[in-house]
């Protein structure tokens, strides 16, 4: 485990605890049991969707992206600003924000769920 991946309790500690787990390559950053979090090549990426992603792209901040099956494939992280790094303070705004993405996509999974249950049901 690298120094960066070892500092990331410490920077994430007022936003709450965070587990840590070692995943294609990467780790995922998890709170609560829901991602909210990637670090890829200790590159601290954070989720990002319709409501937080304004924030990121203000900052001019790059999407996570990766190569699949010959393709560059982009995924709902953001890169998370250098002076996150630095200050506990903004690290707990930032790792809320992509807390609360992370909920909504749980959400929104779950009810997809529940409407093909649904649909699966009438038919």
């Amino acid at each position: 485990m690298s120094e960066f991946i070892a500092y990331l309790p410490e920077m994430f500690e007022l936003f709450g605890t965070i587990q840590i787990r070692k995943m294609f390559g990467g780790y995922g950053v998890y709170h609560d049991g829901l991602m909210f979090a990637l670090v890829a090549d200790d590159t601290l990426y954070l989720k990002a969707d319709a409501e937080n992603v304004k924030f990121f792209e203000e900052q001019g901040l790059a999407p996570f992206v990766y190569q699949r099956e010959g393709k560059l494939a982009k995924m709902s992280y953001y890169q998370a600003p250098a002076e996150f790094m630095e200050e506990r303070e903004l690290a707990a705004i930032w790792a809320r924000r992509s807390y609360d993405a992370a909920r909504r996509a749980q959400r929104k999974k779950r009810k997809s769920k529940t409407d093909t249950a649904v649909i699966r049901h009438l038919d």
